[in-house]
């Protein structure tokens, strides 16, 4: 046995990207995973300041500005489960590299475009980087430190270090913005992606699970797709109509691409999406809860900072500091849920925080373009954000609760892909929405009566969500 295992070790070795050497101090290490979730956490929110100064740089439409979000967050819900699984197949470490390298790459080619379309490709090449880059963050830790108390610990920090990535989002994007340009809120990756990238060369150690497991690429490419061209599809029923080919052809055809989707998971021995998962209740119903959740309160920040600065003229700073208490509020709601789960219960903690959140949703609807601070962002934001972060952590700890042991990593995955997918779609749908509304006037009252459609139709998806997390999630012994 220890022949083997010394054989092993040794084919590791020589996999790895520099000559074996000892293991780095786990301070280190939690350093450089940590870096690499931030800049991934980071770069879903920080465009979103930046995104009127895009439009006028670069002429984006309505529906262009959505993509510069969609792009990114679609990329990364599609292969974000194949890159959990490139990682084990291919070592954590390369992984981490790779996913970095094409992050940092993408993030110098968006912040040099030159026109809409390669910002949009860039920001999808993001995406593709950060699917990959995610998954080893968390693998890589919890391989490195070990279980107990210091890894409880690093896990915790490196899911305050998420959170505070997103938090930060607005205010570091708002500052940027201001002093030089919205092109840096792409160009700041890229010193701290090379720094980081570099240190990971020489420090980290390459590790691998070996499983034997294949990649569900087809699988893969078919969700991705198929979203992307769904979300396209709605998108062009502002200006089209729903009985328009352009709008008719892509929405079949990212239904035929989901559709082929479920196929190929079906006759996949390694799928990307075990399908026999969503039999078991807590997984589908927690699954489904999320994909609403996500497909409203993802498009918060979207609307919330185009209101601020295109209805009541805030500079991109200060829609950034604006957001400010709602993005401490997203981390408290966080802090709170498991507190609070241990004297409810996961499904009533997850009602009450869309009721929060729905709230929160409906204040917001009724915006104006001339209202307070206080009472148009500043309590309504907090609102969503707290609903937000109370929801999130039960509807995981209930999905993950009716699965096997080794299968808690794939369906938090699932959870995490189901939010991102139903943001995705949600704006898509929200977005169109809204223009349509303003019928193309610019005006701040025409717009924030499209921004408060929205709201409003937010409000309608969560009351359908506290419906069906009331009566679809598993109770506890302690409810029956």
């Amino acid at each position: 046995m220890t022949g083997m295992s010394e054989s092993a070790d040794t084919a590791v070795a020589r996999t790895s990207l520099l000559p074996p050497r000892g293991a780095p101090p786990t301070w280190l290490v939690v350093a450089l995973t940590c870096a690499g979730q931030f800049l991934v956490v980071l770069d879903v929110s920080v465009v979103n300041v930046a995104l009127p100064s895009m439009r006028t740089g670069l002429g984006l439409s309505e529906q262009g500005l959505q993509w510069v979000v969609n792009a990114y967050s679609i990329a990364f819900a599609g292969f974000m489960l194949l890159g959990g699984r490139a990682g084990d197949l291919y070592g954590r470490k390369r992984m981490f590299l790779v996913g970095l390298g094409l992050f940092t790459l993408a993030s110098l080619a968006g912040g040099l475009a030159q026109d809409d379309w390669q910002l949009l490709v860039a920001r999808a090449v993001q995406g593709l980087g950060a699917a990959v880059l995610a998954p080893s963050t968390l693998t890589i830790l919890t391989s490195s430190v070990p279980e107990g108390a210091a890894r409880a610990r690093a896990i915790g920090t490196w899911t305050a270090v998420g959170a505070g990535g997103g938090a930060a989002g607005g205010l570091v994007g708002g500052l940027l913005v201001e002093a030089l340009s919205w092109r840096w809120v792409l160009l700041i990756n890229v010193p701290v992606g090379a720094v980081v990238l570099c240190a990971a060369v020489w420090f980290l150690v390459e590790g691998r699970a070996g499983d034997g497991r294949r990649l569900d690429l087809p699988g893969a490419l078919c969700v991705t797709a198929g979203l992307g061209t769904l979300a396209y599809g709605i998108s062009q029923t502002e200006a089209a109509g729903w009985t328009a080919p352009a709008t008719l052809l892509p929405l079949l055809a990212g239904l035929a691409l989901l559709a082929l989707f479920l196929a190929v998971e079906a006759r996949t021995a390694h799928a990307l999406m075990p399908l026999g998962l969503l039999r078991l209740r807590s997984v589908s119903s927690a699954n489904v809860a999320m994909f609403l959740c996500g497909s409203a309160m993802f498009c918060m920040w979207f609307f919330m900072t185009l209101y601020a600065q295109n209805a009541l003229g805030y500079t991109p700073l200060e829609a950034g500091l604006a957001l400010v208490p709602s993005s401490l509020a997203v981390i408290l709601g966080s802090k709170l849920a498991p507190r609070l789960m241990r004297k409810l219960s996961p499904r009533r903690v997850a009602v009450l925080g869309t009721l929060v959140a729905l709230a929160g949703f409906g204040w917001q609807s009724t915006m104006t373009p001339d209202g307070a601070y206080v009472t148009v962002i500043m309590v309504p934001g907090i609102l969503m954000m707290l609903g937000a972060g109370l929801a999130a952590t039960p509807l995981a700890a209930l999905a993950i609760s009716g699965a096997a042991p080794g299968e808690a990593g794939l369906v938090s995955g699932l959870v995490n892909t189901s939010r991102t997918m139903g943001g995705s779609l949600g704006l898509a749908v929200l977005s169109t929405l809204a223009a349509a509304r303003t019928a193309g006037s610019t005006t701040p009252a025409a717009l924030t009566e499209g921004y408060a459609l929205a709201f409003r139709v937010g409000t309608g998806v969560l009351a359908v969500g506290v419906l069906l997390m009331w009566a679809w999630l598993p109770r506890t012994a302690r409810e029956r």
